[in-house]
Formats: C-alpha cells, sequence, structure tokens
C-alpha cells in the first residue's frame, strides 16, 4: 500500500482528482485529494493576501495532521512551486515527488515565470484573480486539451475558480531546504509532451528540462492532454500505481 497526496493545478479543486483517487483506494492504496486555500470548496477564503507559502503549508499541513509518512507528493501543472515547496520543508515524510504535466520550479523563480506573466496579467479580475481563460487562449498558451470532451470541459468551466494571483507570483525560496529536496526520487509524467521530445530539451539544456537529468528523475509518459486526471484518469491512476 502506498500513500498518495493529490495536489491539483491551477483553477481545480480535491474534486479534479476524483476519479483518480477512488481507482488508488480500488487498488488498495491511500489517497488525499487536496483543495488549496482560495480554490473549488475553499474559494470562501480567497484574498489578495495569499501567497505560495500558503499553498506549501496547506500541503505540509495536511501531511503532518494525517500523520502521514512515506508520501508520494503527486502536483499537477500549476502547482509545482507549491509542491517543490513542500517537499523540501517535508521530506522526510516524502519518498517521491511526481508532477503530472509539471516540473519543479527553480529555486528563486515563481510559478509565473513559467507560465507567462504578460499572459496572466492581462487577464486579471479585481487585480489579482486569475481565472480560467478560454479554450482557444488555452491551446494557443500551449496547453493541450486532447481527452477532453463536451463532459469533462463542461465539468472544469463550471467548477474552475480564480487562481489568486500572490500564489503564482511569490517566488519559491527552498533556503536550507534545498539539499533535502535535490536528493528526493522524482518522476515527470509527461502528457502533452511525448518522451522523445522530452528527452531531447532535456540534452540540449533546456531550461525547463534541465533539471530533469540527474539520477533522481524518472520519466513516464501517458498520450493525452494537460489535464489526464479529467481525460485518462484510470491510467494515470495506473501509472502513479507503478512509480510508488
Amino acid at each position: 500500500m502506498t500513500t498518495y497526496v493529490l495536489v491539483p493545478g491551477f483553477w481545480l479543486g480535491a474534486w479534479a482528482w476524483r476519479d483518480v483517487t477512488a481507482a488508488l483506494r480500488g487498488m488498495g492504496h491511500e489517497a488525499y485529494p487536496l483543495t488549496l486555500t482560495g480554490l473549488a470548496d475553499r474559494a470562501h477564503l480567497a484574498s489578495p493576501a495569499l501567497d505560495l507559502d500558503t499553498h506549501i503549508r496547506d500541503i505540509t499541513c495536511l501531511i503532518e495532521a494525517e500523520d502521514l509518512h512515506d508520501v508520494v507528493l503527486v502536483g499537477h501543472s500549476g502547482s509545482g512551486a507549491a509542491v517543490t515547496g513542500a517537499a523540501a520543508r517535508a521530506a522526510g515524510r516524502v519518498s517521491r515527488v511526481v508532477y503530472v504535466e509539471s516540473g519543479p520550479v527553480p529555486d528563486g523563480m515563481a510559478q509565473i515565470d513559467l507560465t507567462g506573466r504578460e499572459f496572466v496579467e492581462k487577464r486579471l479580475e479585481d487585480g489579482w484573480r486569475y481565472p480560467l481563460p478560454s479554450w482557444n487562449e488555452l491551446e494557443e498558451s500551449g496547453a493541450s486539451l486532447d481527452g477532453l470532451g463536451e463532459r469533462e470541459r463542461a465539468l472544469m468551466a463550471s467548477r474552475a475558480t480564480g487562481q489568486p494571483l500572490g500564489t503564482i507570483t511569490q517566488p519559491l525560496a527552498l533556503g536550507g531546504d534545498a539539499a533535502a529536496f535535490a536528493a528526493l526520487p522524482k518522476t515527470l509524467v509527461s502528457c502533452s509532451f511525448p518522451l522523445a521530445q522530452v528527452k531531447e530539451l532535456i540534452s540540449a539544456g533546456h531550461p525547463f528540462f534541465a533539471s530533469l537529468s540527474g539520477p533522481e528523475w524518472e520519466l513516464r509518459e501517458l498520450p493525452t492532454g494537460h489535464w489526464p486526471m479529467l481525460s485518462r484518469p484510470a491510467d494515470l491512476a495506473e501509472v502513479l500505481a507503478q512509480v510508488s
């Protein structure tokens, strides 16, 4: 049995992991899907004061409150910085970090630096909420919609909540936890990039992929779009079960 903590990306909550959670539990594993502060069922806590540290604490507090150990910490897409920070702070309780359509944000950078500041800032509401863009805008930004049919798109559009800006603009600061994070085993689950292309980008020293070349990394692929928990949940659960 393996213990999974599942962290959603931008605009999503624990609800997005429902089918993955059910599949993992059906295999006999423990799964803890998490809603980060200010989103989904915790949208009433949204405010301009929320920042990356808030989301890091959300993750570490869950791990500590449930007294979890040997956790496989899974982060999707825009939760990369929060998951990296939480893994570093709770390294003694984490056995592996899995990045699904995501990756570790470099120390000192913010998630928005990878997403694109101009793309985010020109879409803000109330000066601090980053809402779900249109499907066309998502595709133009490079987010693949493969596998998202009418049902999945309707679900995502109806349940998405604006991302509090401060949670993606605060730079990640690992400090003295950097070495502990570096030593953790890590897995990339690439969905919208073929694994051969990922390996080429690693070899070429691409700044977003170069860090994946270390011996602590395992690379896997699940061909689908950017939201595999909605487009191929059972298959994503199988991949997660294999990397435990």
